[in-house]
């Protein structure tokens, strides 16, 4: 079952919470549903080089809060918030509603699964070869202080007429451990043969949960 099933969803309430947090009735779910993801596909085209991971959508009565997780949030804020606040402008004047945007730093985005498939990615369409992109991406992980990594590639790698897939791996991956700390992302690489796809497993360490707080035992989230 760990095998098969995406990490973040199989592990939603144990190590990880939803990226959308709202309560709605069914005539009004699929309408908030798919304004959240126009606002995300809005903000990642926007904040393409900001390296932006994860967002966080909550819905109250009457404000929209958003969390933007990133690796460079100086970028996103621009000089006296003047960027922060030109994109809260343009989502109040898309959607009409009231928007709260929060920027969340990434400590460490060497181990955060989403930048390194991007990161990835933009090395490939940069023509560098794939096998030294991921490689580098797996040790750069495993010193930054995770526990293990992983990386698949499929598609028609160095232009081959057959595609293929390739694995690239250090340490442990223990899907099977619902309280492993896996982070999972997966992303597309464009290139002049096609597309190439690319999933990312990191490790971070067991969570376990004492008196309703989750205490990360090897490391910092």
């Amino acid at each position: 079952m760990g095998q098969k099933v995406d990490p973040n969803i199989l592990r939603i309430g144990i190590t990880r919470s939803w990226d959308s947090k709202w309560y709605a009735n069914k005539r009004d779910y699929s309408k908030f549903l798919l304004k959240d993801l126009k606002i995300e596909k809005i903000i990642r085209e926007k904040l393409e080089d900001a390296s932006v991971s994860r967002i966080e959508i909550h819905r109250t009565s009457n404000k929209v809060i958003i969390n933007i997780h990133s690796a460079k949030p100086g970028l996103i804020i621009g000089r006296q918030g003047a960027g922060i606040e030109a994109l809260k402008e343009e989502l109040e004047k898309k959607f009409h509603e009231e928007f709260s945007l929060s920027i969340k730093e990434i400590s460490k985005p060497a181990i955060d699964a989403k930048l390194l498939g991007e990161n990835i990615a933009k090395q490939i369409e940069k023509r560098i070869s794939y096998r030294r992109a991921a490689k580098m991406a797996v040790e750069k992980a495993l010193e930054s202080g995770a526990q293990g990594a992983k990386i698949s590639l499929a598609g028609r790698l160095n232009g081959v007429e057959i595609a293929r897939s390739e694995f690239f791996s250090k340490g442990k991956i223990p899907l099977h451990t619902l309280r492993a700390n896996i982070d999972y992302a997966k992303t597309v690489a464009k290139t002049t043969y096609g597309t190439i796809g690319i999933k990312v497993w990191v490790y971070k360490g067991d969570v376990f949960k004492k008196k309703n707080e989750v205490q990360v035992t090897e490391m910092d989230q």
